[in-house]
C-alpha cells in the first residue's frame, strides 16, 4: 500500500478514473466517462491517492489559495472529496490519508489547513490531527456571490502551521472566514 501524490490533471488515467468512480459512489450523479479534472486550476489542486496493486482504497484533494484574514495574508489549503472505497472502511485508511494530506499541506509551505466537514465526521479528523475552530463559518464562492458553510450541519476544521498562524489561531475562532475559492469548488 502507498500514498501517491499529484497535481489534480497528472494522475494517470486508470487511477483517475476510479477515484471519480468513488466520487460518484459519495455523491451520486452522472458517472463519470472521461478522467477529467474537477477542481478549479487556480487553485492548485492536489490529489493524495492511497493505492494498493493499482486499486484507489481511498482518495482526496488538497486545494490551496491566498487568505485574507483579521488584517493578515496566509497561505491556506484544504481538503476537498475525501472518499474511501465502502468494503476498506473501518481499516484506518481515510485517517492515515487525511494525516498525510495535514502533512504535506505543512511540507509545502502551507500556514494553515482549514475546510469543513459534516458535524459527525469531527471526532475522525481530530484523529488524524485536525481541531475543530468554535464558531467558525467559513465563507465560499465569490465576494459577489458569497456561499455560506453554516447553510449546512458542517463544521470547521484546521491546523495552524507557520509561527504567524499559531499567533493568530484564536482569531479564527467565533468568526466569518473569507475563503472565497470561486465558482468552481464553492466550498472545500
Amino acid at each position: 500500500m502507498e500514498i501517491l501524490i499529484f497535481p489534480e490533471a497528472e494522475v494517470p488515467a486508470e487511477l483517475r478514473m476510479q477515484v471519480l468512480e468513488l466520487q460518484n459512489l459519495a455523491w451520486p450523479g452522472e458517472p463519470p466517462t472521461r478522467p477529467d479534472p474537477i477542481h478549479d486550476p487556480a487553485l492548485g489542486p492536489l490529489s493524495l491517492l492511497l493505492v494498493e496493486n493499482r486499486r484507489v482504497l481511498s482518495a482526496l484533494d488538497i486545494l490551496s489559495k491566498q487568505l485574507s484574514h483579521a488584517d493578515e495574508n496566509f497561505q491556506a489549503s484544504g481538503i476537498s472529496c475525501m472518499v474511501t472505497q465502502p468494503e476498506d472502511r473501518s481499516r484506518g485508511l481515510g485517517r492515515l490519508l487525511a494525516a498525510s494530506a495535514r502533512e504535506t499541506m505543512q511540507a509545502n509551505g502551507a500556514d494553515l489547513g482549514i475546510f469543513t466537514c459534516d458535524r459527525p465526521l469531527r471526532r475522525f479528523y481530530q484523529s488524524c490531527g485536525w481541531s475543530e475552530l468554535p464558531g467558525a463559518v467559513l465563507i465560499g464562492g465569490t465576494p459577489a456571490s458569497p456561499f455560506s458553510s453554516n447553510q449546512f450541519d458542517k463544521a470547521t476544521m484546521a491546523s495552524f502551521f507557520s509561527d504567524k498562524a499559531k499567533q493568530m489561531a484564536a482569531r479564527f475562532e467565533h468568526c466569518e472566514i473569507a475563503l472565497h475559492p470561486g465558482n468552481i469548488d464553492r466550498l472545500w
